[in-house]
């Protein structure tokens, strides 16, 4: 037999998979990402907060609906709200604030870019929601901070989408984020970390998450991870709008005096004697609570949901 020694075809060209994926990307903010790739400064308006480019990296951000660095740093001791209004009145193009607080002392570098990364990605995951307005650049234009540590857009949006995912994985339900909100009752509460009993201990049916964020000093997404957590667990829920009066339900007489509002939709008593609450569901592996109805059996279902309270 004769061995014919072929020369073996060329090798097919490989795709650079992240390559391809970095030219694919299209970010939260196709403007955000063409002033990156300019490597522009200025600052970004969009409908929910503000970011800062130094040389297309984010430098700082603002949002309305999370607490400031000031906040941040002044609510727990880091520092007095005198040496900050002191080191931002100050601030001018040859010394910014940040470099006014670190070498007047009231500052390590190293606390002021810990709190400063977690002002600013807290602020941008709010910033980059999706908008319904479009967003306006500004060329030139310099946060009186001063950079601190620059973050570049692609990691500032890849941690944006990773705090979305996780919120959706905690309670799917978006409501708790911007609604007042209000407790509910349960008949079996989990274990509450510290910082979960602080955050339900301030819950009155008046505040939303980032209003109680700005009042406990502390980062609105941690504090929106929080609600959710209660949330799933039944313990709170966003108080709805105020329902329009309706036609009169049939008159049964008047209810017994323990009787309490129920939660629309689930048919658990709402904590007090407020409004209803709707939207939240029962906590796996607690029993709902029957309401008040205008069914023949009513006397029967009154007992047992006296047995049911009593377990």
């Amino acid at each position: 037999m004769t061995v014919v020694d072929t020369t073996p075809p060329p090798r097919l060209p490989v795709r650079d998979r992240a390559a391809a994926a970095e030219r694919a990307w299209g970010g939260l903010s196709p403007m955000l990402t063409r002033l990156a790739a300019e490597r522009a400064s200025g600052v970004l308006v969009r409908e929910r907060g503000t970011l800062y480019l130094s040389e297309g990296r984010v430098v700082h951000a603002e949002s309305p609906l999370a607490p400031d660095l000031e906040t941040l740093l002044t609510a727990h001791g880091t520092l007095t709200a005198e040496a900050w209004r002191d080191a931002v009145s100050r601030a001018d193009e040859r010394s910014c604030a940040a470099h006014l607080l670190l070498t007047g002392g009231h500052l390590t570098e190293g606390a002021l870019q810990l709190c400063h990364l977690g002002a600013l990605y807290d602020a941008a995951y709010f910033a980059l929601a999706p908008s319904s307005t479009p967003g306006r650049f500004r060329y030139g234009v310099a946060h009186r901070l001063g950079p601190v540590l620059p973050v570049p857009v692609a990691a500032l949006e890849r941690e944006t989408l990773r705090r979305r995912d996780l919120l959706r994985r905690i309670w799917p339900d978006p409501r708790a984020d911007s609604a007042p909100l209000a407790r509910t009752r349960t008949t079996a509460a989990p274990k509450l970390t510290a910082r979960q009993r602080a955050l339900l201990q301030r819950i009155d049916g008046t505040r939303t998450a980032a209003e109680l964020a700005r009042e406990l000093g502390r980062q609105a997404f941690h504090t929106l991870a929080d609600v959710r957590r209660l949330a799933s667990a039944g313990l709170v829920a966003p108080r709805p709008p105020e329902a329009a009066t309706g036609p009169a339900a049939p008159d049964d007489g008047p209810p017994p005096t323990d009787e309490r509002p129920a939660v629309a939709g689930t048919g658990r008593a709402a904590a007090g004697t407020g409004p209803a609450v709707s939207g939240a569901g029962p906590p796996p592996g607690v029993t709902e609570r029957i309401a008040c109805t205008t069914d023949p059996h009513i006397t029967l279902l009154k007992r047992l949901r006296d047995a049911l309270e009593a377990l």
